[in-house]
């Protein structure tokens, strides 16, 4: 934890020192001493009495806990515990407590779960303990408080006495009985998206009434409703927002520069994917006199069409983010705003945000100014299109293009090199783009694009976040920062006695450029896949919050997002901390957002990131599988990613999906679950199924609905897998006097 300095926010000091004592107890929920505490977190002079008051505040909420010899620590679980439930689709599930323990989630049996959903607030009765896991947290739920979901998606079926809707995904894990249903509008084997009227209970099942019906299963049109309805993501603009776009773009006029310095004879491109249409970000690059380069990182001005306060702003800030499913596009804002007047477009002027950075020809930062600019863009090229130049491939390109790109490609190698010495990771998952027919349907999973203009732009975007979150921390601004924690040192020690039983060497606490050698080592390997996975699964979530944290994972002491406004709400709030800078409202700026509502905003927007990256996987997941019901029977290469009693979870790089091979299904034997050396073991063969082992699967069967995909061995385990016993050698016996005689039994 970094010190908290003086000043760096007079309003809300008392909440910037609770945020900042609970992270630290969080993390090593260890009682700690409070005058240690104190010398953490660099508090001293003005600031003890501050944090005194916040101990005793922390205390009267109940939210710490005061022991002996002044020790702090987080409050243990009562026998209830109220919390957000999140249902795992094998029937189980956690419950969250909403208030920081030192215990972490509660689990709950499938037999527990009674009638809650994921997301549903609900109040549980706590156990701790069992022979096997005497730390282990466990828990019946007794009441639902507050239910997340009013509406199910499903696949309607006609059953002998009624009709009922299979719920998609984990959510809702028990049929929903449908009521009055019109066989004029709809039909057995539809999607359809129904409102429920009755929760289950123990011995009832859900009742509900049709809402809308979607489509035929596996249809591309269907599926998405389906994910949208499922996920409650916005669609439609309300009327309000729709008028104030209507008349920025009209009142928009490009030959007026509002004072912005007149950059529309410079070379500027953007680089995006092929099928971009809101193009955020455009860079220029030109060489000192020095032999250094002078990067120009410009970004849509969004804040200037979108007012705080603004029908606009509010639209913006529920949605949090924009949405990128596979072949459809929920924007944050509406598209005559993201895809036209602030969508950096190819000779047309725009409006920008521009961050001047200035580095020597090893790429080291000397300097970084800021304004407001206007552009025009000379080119708009793909990655594709940039790789292919930077290979040698410049069709159609002007020269001074080409030059422009190899210079971005020199100066970018010296920035990830430098990055990287820093002790930034890179986690390089292999990722899959899906081939569509004109109707929409999936036909082929290929891989995605990788090259290196990609990292270019990643490289350029960082520098620019690391320096406006600099430049507003120095100026004590508040602003919403990007945060990524450390990870726990247990995780990592976890992590560590992990690797070693795959033969993966990492140090008991591995530092960040321990890290990075681990992920270096295994690129290229069978080993990637599960030990990016293991990694990333060590790491905490980067999300959205004004306290001063840093990102671990870019090894950057100060943080934000400040590169692409047009589809992040946290890069609009961050653009308009910089415009009160860049006009001189220092002090009007540090009372803009106060730190309880930059905190309520990042805790809803880091939200609603979650629930956009669940949804576009889990549509991407769901048209694999439906083309994967092609391939039953077919046989398909994979490694083990994950072991558990219930089976082995099984990554096909091909498809880019996990499927389950139940434990049943691994062979005739009794397979049990070792958690100590992380493999399935055949108890009477020794056989052993091991952690990032390659294997050959066999599909065995498909539900898209479900998200799930069974499959089998495509080999026999026993005789393949290596035994589990090496064979005894019988020990050697003790001679000389000190030899110890076996008594002789007595004849009977």
């Amino acid at each position: 934890m970094r010190p908290i300095r003086v000043g760096w926010y007079d309003v809300g000091m008392h909440d910037v020192l609770k945020s900042h004592i609970l992270q630290l107890l969080q993390k090593d929920a260890t009682p700690r001493n409070l005058a240690h505490l104190a010398e953490e977190l660099g508090v001293g002079g003005s600031l003890r009495r501050a944090f005194r008051e916040a101990i005793e505040s922390l205390s009267a909420e109940g939210r710490v806990v005061l022991g002996p010899r002044n020790a702090i620590g987080l409050p243990s679980l009562s026998s209830e515990v109220t919390g957000v439930f999140r249902a795992n689709p094998r029937g189980y599930g956690f419950v969250s407590p909403q208030q920081l323990t030192g215990e972490g989630d509660v689990f709950i049996p499938a037999k527990s779960t009674g009638s809650a959903m994921t997301g549903d607030r609900v109040v549980a009765q706590v156990t701790r303990g069992s022979k096997k896991d005497p730390d282990r947290l466990t828990g019946k739920i007794v009441k639902v408080l507050d239910r997340a979901h009013t509406t199910v998606v499903g696949t309607l079926r006609q059953e002998q006495d009624c009709w009922r809707v299979r719920p998609d995904g984990g959510d809702f894990l028990r049929p929903v009985e449908i009521e009055h249903v019109d066989t004029r509008t709809v039909r057995h084997g539809d999607k359809v998206a129904v409102t429920i009227r009755t929760y289950p209970t123990h011995s009832q099942a859900a009742t509900g009434t049709i809402r809308e019906v979607l489509g035929r299963p596996g249809r591309f049109d269907a599926e998405i409703s389906a994910i949208i309805r499922r996920h409650g993501l916005c669609e439609e603009f309300e009327p309000s927002a729709l008028v104030e776009a209507s008349n920025a773009r009209e009142n928009f006029r490009p030959q007026d520069t509002h004072g912005r310095k007149d950059l529309t004879k410079a070379l500027v491109v953007t680089i995006d994917p092929p099928d971009a249409k809101d193009f955020d970000d455009a860079i220029s690059l030109t060489r000192t006199e020095q032999g250094g380069w002078l990067l120009g990182v410009h970004i849509a001005d969004v804040s200037y069409f979108v007012p705080a306060g603004s029908a606009l702003d509010r639209c913006a800030r529920q949605r949090g983010n924009s949405v990128y499913l596979p072949g459809r596009t929920l924007p944050m804002l509406p598209e005559m705003l993201s895809n036209e007047i602030c969508s950096l477009q190819p000779g047309k002027r725009r409006y920008t945000k521009s961050v001047f950075l200035t580095y020597d020809k090893d790429g080291r930062m000397q300097s970084a100014r800021f304004g407001n600019t206007m552009i025009e863009s000379k080119f708009r090229l793909s990655y594709q299109q940039a790789d292919a130049a930077l290979k040698g491939d410049v069709a159609g390109l002007a020269e001074d293009m080409v030059a422009l790109l190899h210079d971005m490609d020199a100066l970018a190698r010296a920035i990830e090199k430098r990055r990287r010495r820093a002790g930034m990771l890179q986690l390089n998952m292999p990722e899959t783009e899906l081939v569509t027919d004109e109707s929409g349907r999936v036909v082929a999973v290929c891989p995605a694009d990788t090259s290196y203009p990609h990292t270019i732009i990643e490289m350029f975007m960082v520098e620019a976040n690391v320096a406006v979150a600099a430049l507003l921390d120095r100026h004590c601004i508040p602003f919403m920062r990007r945060i990524h924690p450390e990870p726990d040192s247990k995780v990592l020690r976890r992590l560590s006695q992990t690797l070693r039983l795959l033969g993966v060497t990492l140090s008991r606490q591995p530092q960040r450029a321990d890290l990075q050698g681990l992920l270096d080592q295994v690129r290229g390997s069978r080993m990637l896949v599960p030990v990016h996975l293991l990694v990333l699964r060590s790491l905490a979530k980067a999300t959205y919050a004004p306290a001063s944290v840093g990102h671990y994972a870019l090894a950057a002491s100060k943080y934000c997002h400040f590169t692409s406004p047009i589809r992040r709400y946290a890069d609009l709030i961050v653009h308009r901390a910089l415009q009160a800078y860049l006009t001189g409202r220092l002090q009007p700026a540090r009372r803009q957002y106060t730190f309880p509502e930059l905190a309520s905003i990042g805790e809803h927007i880091s939200q609603t990131e979650q629930t956009a990256e669940e949804a576009e996987q889990e549509l991407k997941k769901i048209l694999i599988l439906h083309l994967l019901r092609n391939k039953v029977a077919s046989v398909l290469d994979g490694v083990v990613v994950s072991l558990t009693a219930f089976g082995a979870a099984v990554y096909l790089p091909e498809y880019g999906v996990e499927g389950l091979i139940p434990r049943e299904a691994l062979g005739p034997d009794r397979w049990q679950f070792d958690e100590q050396s992380q493999c399935l073991v055949g108890r009477h063969t020794g056989a052993i199924l091991r952690l990032a082992q390659p294997l050959r699967v066999r599909v065995v069967a498909v539900a898209p609905a479900a998200g799930q995909l069974d499959l089998a061995p495509a080999v026999d385990l026993i005789r393949s897998v290596t035994p589990s016993r090496e064979p005894q050698q019988r020990p050697r016996r003790k001679s000389g006097p000190n030899r110890r005689r076996k008594k002789r039994k007595p004849h009977a």
